[in-house]
């Protein structure tokens, strides 16, 4: 037995325990091998005019045994003689395939792409086998060696037959263990589906005998009594489809076949909404097919849901959901990136350099960005019913961002407009804007119909502004977090950006100044009654004073408006939370409504001294009023008996 070419057995240990994260992986790296193995062989066809080699002869075949418990991945590729098998396999990290993509660098392409640099990934058989049995003949030559070794220290290598050029491996598999069920790659459902997994798009034919059933033919004397007969027979299948679809020109793919390569790669029953297909050459080459889903999965929005798009390098899957290549508000794109120029890592599973990642990252998000934009400025219909499925995605991206990507995604944002009674953009809202606004104003709370009633709503339709209804949780938190947003400057104009208003909130600068004076007089005219008023209330508000809002007899009697970063629809979505978030409160302020038949009873009652009265009426005013807007009341029981008090 000779002994492996490294400085220790400690090294080749790690080569076959510590590399790869999942042992499934060694079907894809002896593939990767033998696709190399059939490409070299085509090389030498294309530059030596005495090799006559098709490219219909080359093929990779899998096969297994369960009574002899063995995988074997054959190729009809170059081969390798007795100083290759000892040169290759028996000096480890010693890559065959590098030597030759840098000795031929100028044939990478169309018609080869070597995937091998490493020189490991064979060793990755140990992970599942106890011993390999590697039989390769060169091409050109007439005799075939046999590599064997059991991946502990050393291997040998006998004089072996083999009908033609190329190689077989052979691992003899383990035996079950309590946590480890080799026999799962000793099955044809199990092989098929790793190779459809990590290797469906390598560029040769890869094979299996698969077994097959069909109905034997009805014999002419058959009574009517005859039962159909059936036979179990193997045909030869290949499994993997060869040309990835995003390899191929735009033109030469239709609509449909699109369609049915993203519902049977993703798993979805239900066409894409868009499709995006990018080719970039330059300092990174690669090639990306991108999907928008027409309807989001049940887990999106759960912790355990998972973003990415498949990378592929040379065809071959590295990753099945490469999380850098999409930022979270963009989680619902599912597609694949195929790049030769990506630097991986020496187990092929991650990358060594998340800059090529980030580069490639930036890119597709700048096409995606532009593919929304145009739906949403081309195709509204469309636009509006994959907002209403992903939607919330755009604006918790904002939010998580601290506002920092309003510029790339507040453009994208739908609202139903209280005036117009559609959804519209921002954009839409400004342009809308009559002279002399100076805000963009909006309302948040559970639906649309309950929105449109509130008091503060009207009141400021009632000035001529609109307001967008926003029915979300996360609206609030958005907007707070956006600050203000600024309609894109034309050229030759300045950029100016327009404050976002909750109609809810403390002081919306729109009443008039005779207004103001007005509600200035009342409120120092009833101080005491509204120092009355917030005693009774018991710190259930900061303030109460005189509506500038509610400004006659028809609106409502009072309302409630928050002041402070805190508004109301957010104290009642952190309520709801399960980590405490009741303690977080707003600053309530109870705004009466001065021009109501209400007031004047109350003034009545203060006068007369009638403090029994006038803590009646505030607290049936306040709790009116957070009705209104939708929130619980402390106590209903209490607000009930004062309605019935007053009836009596």
């Amino acid at each position: 037995m000779k002994k492996f070419k490294t400085e220790s057995k400690k090294l080749l240990d790690l080569m076959i325990n510590s590399i790869y994260t999942n042992k499934e992986i060694f079907l894809r790296e002896l593939i990767s091998n033998a696709s190399d193995a059939v490409d070299k062989l085509y090389f030498k066809s294309l530059t030596d005019s005495d090799v006559k080699v098709g490219k219909d002869e080359l093929a990779i075949h899998v096969s297994f045994d369960r009574d002899a418990r063995t995988v074997t991945v054959s190729d009809s590729g170059i081969g390798m003689t007795k100083d290759e098998l000892e040169k290759n396999l028996g000096t480890i990290a010693h890559s065959g395939s590098l030597e030759f993509k840098t000795d031929n660098a100028e044939a990478q392409g169309d018609d080869v792409d070597i995937i091998g640099q490493f020189g490991v990934g064979f060793y990755s058989a140990f992970m599942v086998g106890k011993e390999v049995r590697v039989t390769s003949r060169a091409f050109g030559s007439d005799e075939a060696w046999c590599w064997v070794s059991d991946g502990v220290e050393g291997y040998t290598i006998e004089a072996a037959e083999r009908s033609g050029h190329g190689t077989d491996v052979a691992i003899v598999l383990k035996d079950n263990a309590d946590e480890e069920n080799y026999d799962t790659y000793l099955s044809e459902w199990g092989l098929k589906n790793l190779i459809k997994k990590y290797s469906n798009y390598v560029r040769y034919p890869i094979q299996m005998e698969c077994d097959k059933t069909r109905e034997l033919p009805k014999p002419e004397d058959a009574g009517d009594d005859y039962k159909p007969e059936f036979e179990h027979y193997t045909e030869t299948e290949t499994i993997n489809s060869m040309i990835p679809i995003w390899k191929r020109s735009k033109s030469d793919v239709t609509e449909e076949e699109y369609n049915e390569f993203y519902k049977s790669d993703f798993h979805d029953f239900a066409d894409p909404v868009r499709t995006i297909k990018v080719h970039a050459e330059g300092a990174l080459t690669y090639d990306a097919l991108m999907f928008i889903p027409s309807r989001a999965p049940y887990d999106l929005y759960s912790k355990d849901f998972k973003k990415g798009l498949a990378l592929y390098s040379s065809n071959v899957m590295i990753m099945e959901k490469c999380e850098e290549l999409l930022p979270d508000y963009f989680n619902f794109v599912r597609g694949v990136v195929d790049s030769q120029d990506l630097q991986l890592n020496i187990s092929r599973e991650t990358l060594q350099h998340n800059s090529q990642l980030r580069a490639i990252a930036k890119k597709l998000e700048k096409k995606i960005k532009g593919e929304l934009a145009t739906m949403r400025d081309n195709d509204r219909e469309a636009y509006e019913a994959f907002f209403e499925q992903f939607g919330r995605g755009l604006k918790y991206g904002i939010y998580t961002s601290y506002g920092m990507n309003k510029g790339e995604l507040a453009d994208l944002l739908l609202f139903y407009s209280a005036k117009e009674q559609k959804m519209i953009t921002l954009d839409e809202y400004m342009a809308a804007m009559p002279e002399g606004q100076d805000s963009i104003f909006y309302a948040a709370g559970e639906s649309v119909e309950r929105l449109a009633k509130m008091p503060v709503v009207k009141a400021v339709m009632n000035k001529g502004y609109d307001v967008l209804l926003c029915t979300q949780d996360v609206d609030e938190f958005c907007f707070q977090a956006m600050m203000g947003y600024g309609k894109p400057a034309a050229e030759g104009e300045e950029f100016t950006e327009k404050p976002l208003k909750n109609v809810a909130s403390g002081d919306l600068g729109l009443e008039t100044e005779d207004e103001k004076k007005a509600a200035e007089e009342a409120a120092k005219e009833n101080e005491g009654l509204f120092g009355a008023m917030k005693d009774a209330l018991d710190g259930h508000v900061s303030k109460v004073g005189v509506s500038t809002r509610l400004a006659s007899a028809e609106d409502a009697p009072a309302c409630i408006t928050a002041e402070g970063p805190v508004s109301l629809e957010m104290e009642k979505i952190l309520s709801q939370m399960p980590d405490g978030g009741e303690e977080i409160k707003s600053q309530r302020v109870l705004e009466v409504n001065a021009q109501h038949p209400i007031f004047a009873t109350l003034k009545a009652a203060q006068e007369a001294g009638d403090a029994d009265k006038v803590a009646s009426y505030a607290s049936l005013l306040y709790n009116q009023a957070l009705l209104v807007e939708g929130m619980p009341l402390e106590d209903p029981v209490a607000f009930a008996n004062e309605i019935a008090k007053l009836m009596k």
